[in-house]
């Protein structure tokens, strides 16, 4: 049994560091920042989820599930529980880091590159454009 959680657990991080690594060609080959956060942010989640589960995994390999003492047993499985405690905690900060970054880049001005060369954020009534003293209008989406 151990042996099927060792391999599950190499299958998982191993999976994690080829994501990590398209990760790195997102942000290499995409032209600009949304679309490179894009990369980041997706990248960084999935990575750190696939990694940490692999190594939660790989550990319950060393716990005694013939033999099972409440005294050895459950401090092996504390580790494995803390590393999903920090997927989950992963899984709710990343996206929400990456959204506000993103949104304080447009704030700032970045403009993203589309292929009609319009901003297609800008004429949602969402967002203000850099420099508008007046960013939404009376009656708007957001009040």
């Amino acid at each position: 049994m151990s042996f099927v959680f060792t391999i599950i657990g190499a299958i998982l991080v191993v999976l994690g560091l080829v994501f990590f690594i398209g990760a790195a060609f997102g942000l290499l080959r995409f032209p600009d920042f949304y679309t490179r956060m894009h990369a980041a942010g997706k990248g960084d989640t999935l990575c750190s989820l696939l990694i940490v589960l692999g190594v939660a995994v790989g550990l319950l390999a060393e716990v005694d599930w013939t033999h099972f003492d409440w005294h050895h047993t459950v401090p092996q499985l504390l580790v494995p529980l803390k590393l999903l405690a920090i997927c989950v905690f992963i899984m709710v900060s990343s996206p929400a880091s990456t959204h506000a970054l993103m949104d304080a880049g447009f704030d700032d001005g970045i403009e993203p590159v589309t292929a009609e060369g319009g901003n297609a954020l800008a004429d949602d009534g969402f967002h203000a454009v850099a420099g508008d003293p007046e960013p939404y209008e009376e009656g708007s989406k957001i009040e």
